[in-house]
């Protein structure tokens, strides 16, 4: 082990895992990171052409249903086909695809991987307090920072166009989250480490980002999330038994009973998720007994997946209600080596979303873990954890922006877990270069997923794909 000289000249051992002094202030990071743009100028970011090997949109969506539940599919297929944006949602392979054909600068962070519009959100924390970060982490993988960020501006695009703003306001929205997204990593270089790693509280994005126009709407919000609760859900959504306690109630196509064995093995898994918690949350979950389990659809991209919600009940009778939900590997995974970044080694699938989860988020699901249901892998979180979300759709024109500057510095904070800001903010620089570029990408994709969109209609149409209208 070598020998390093500290601040006061004293020779400290080298510790692995640790960096090597430089001075305070150093700049040589972030120097890395300027240096970078010789080789892929920040303009080159701009770029997008459909490739002659390109899937076609059917084809995708038909690829992408491989060992899902095939009575589920024709769902799946409807709620792409509802519009654009929706398409969007469930393509993350297909925009995997067309990333990997792009300029990288081979900085490489914990992606969220399917970094769209949509999966941004409000949950609770450990206290009750509500947290806004990203919220979705099926497709999470290390690979290129700029494939998140390219995907939550094309989103912003069409979720702009579907809300009915005109084109300059949705291509201000991408232009702005990219730009958000270089002024936060800046900020973040600037800053103590640890300040940091924990810096963008809640209750002051809106202020950093200078969302004032968007407060309403998310207090309004933050109004619903807090009234999300296990225990509102359970009263919808069960009944009471004979002996005191409660069960599910079908409600189809969303949440249907499901057969004894069935139940009885997603309850056994919870054996194995207890070992994948941290030791002191085992006491508080020592106190529920579960009660009964349900199959329930969840989201677009995930319709087809196999998801549970498990009903337990503490000595008052109050509710928690777990999620157990099937990790299938990330979309991004098999387009990784085509960017120069390597393909993760084999493992569960519930562990990789769980600790990329850990690694983006300020503050994470206290009840987060992974388990095996009959030899597949799963993730489980709490279920209803206080989650509400803004309908990028549904935003005025005036608010649209102000969520694209919130969301994309949400993205830089998540990155900068894994990518030192230093060289993140080293690379995106000070003028407003990156942020024309990656608007031009957006406006150029969003274009290309209408046009995805499209044919899958027309093969809904023709009856080549079956559908049924989403619920």
């Amino acid at each position: 082990m070598s020998e390093l000289s500290g601040g006061g000249g004293v020779r400290m051992p080298a510790v692995p895992g640790l960096a090597r002094w430089e001075g305070p202030g150093a700049g040589s990071v972030k120097a890395a990171g300027k240096a970078l743009r010789r080789r892929v100028p920040r303009s080159a970011h701009a770029e997008f052409a459909a490739d002659a090997g390109r899937p076609g949109a059917v084809r995708a969506v038909e690829e992408s249903n491989r060992g899902r539940i095939p009575g589920l599919t024709p769902l799946r297929a409807g709620r792409m086909a509802a519009t654009p944006f929706a398409f969007l949602r469930g393509a993350a392979g297909l925009m995997a695809y067309d990333l990997a054909r792009t300029p990288v600068t081979g900085i490489g962070a914990q992606l969220c991987g399917d970094a769209h519009a949509a999966n941004f959100g409000l949950y609770g924390d450990a206290r009750g307090k509500l947290v806004i970060d990203l919220n979705d982490f099926d497709e999470t993988v290390h690979g290129p920072w700029e494939w998140d960020l390219k995907r939550l501006a094309a989103s912003l695009v069409l979720a702009g166009r579907e809300a009915g703003a005109d084109e300059d306001t949705c291509r201000t929205a991408a232009h702005d989250a990219a730009g958000a997204y270089r002024r936060t990593a800046r900020l973040l270089a600037r800053l103590p480490a640890l300040d940091a790693w924990n810096a963008i509280a809640d209750e002051e994005l809106v202020s950093h980002t200078d969302a004032q126009d968007l407060l309403g709407t998310l207090e309004r919000v933050a109004e619903k999330a807090r009234a999300n609760t296990s225990g509102r859900f359970a009263a919808r959504s069960t009944e009471e038994t004979g002996d005191g306690g409660r069960r599910f109630t079908d409600a189809p196509p969303v949440l249907r009973r499901v057969p004894d064995a069935e139940a009885a093995a997603v309850a056994a898994s919870l054996a194995e998720y207890l070992t994948t918690l941290p030791e002191d949350r085992l006491p508080l979950l020592a106190r529920y007994a579960v009660h009964d389990v349900a199959f329930r659809v969840v989201g677009t991209g995930s319709v087809g997946t196999r998801s549970y919600v498990v009903l337990l009940l503490d000595h008052r009778g109050e509710p928690l209600v777990l999620q157990v939900k099937e990790a299938r590997p990330s979309a991004l995974a098999p387009q990784l080596p085509a960017a120069g970044f390597e393909v993760p080694a084999a493992g569960h699938e519930g562990r990789r979303v769980v600790l990329g989860q850990k690694r983006m988020q300020v503050v994470s699901d206290m009840l987060l873990g992974w388990t095996t249901v009959d030899g597949r892998p799963y993730q489980v979180r709490q279920f209803r954890n206080r989650k509400g979300s803004v309908d990028a759709t549904a935003l005025a024109a005036g608010e649209i922006d102000d969520y694209a500057r919130m969301t994309g510095a949400l993205l830089a904070r998540a990155h900068a877990h894994s990518a030192d800001p230093r060289l993140l903010a080293g690379y995106c620089g000070k003028n407003e270069e990156l942020d024309e570029a990656v608007a031009a990408f957006a406006v150029a994709y969003a274009d290309r997923t209408e046009a995805d969109h499209a044919e899958l209609v027309a093969a809904v149409r023709s009856g080549r794909v079956a559908a049924e209208p989403g619920a």
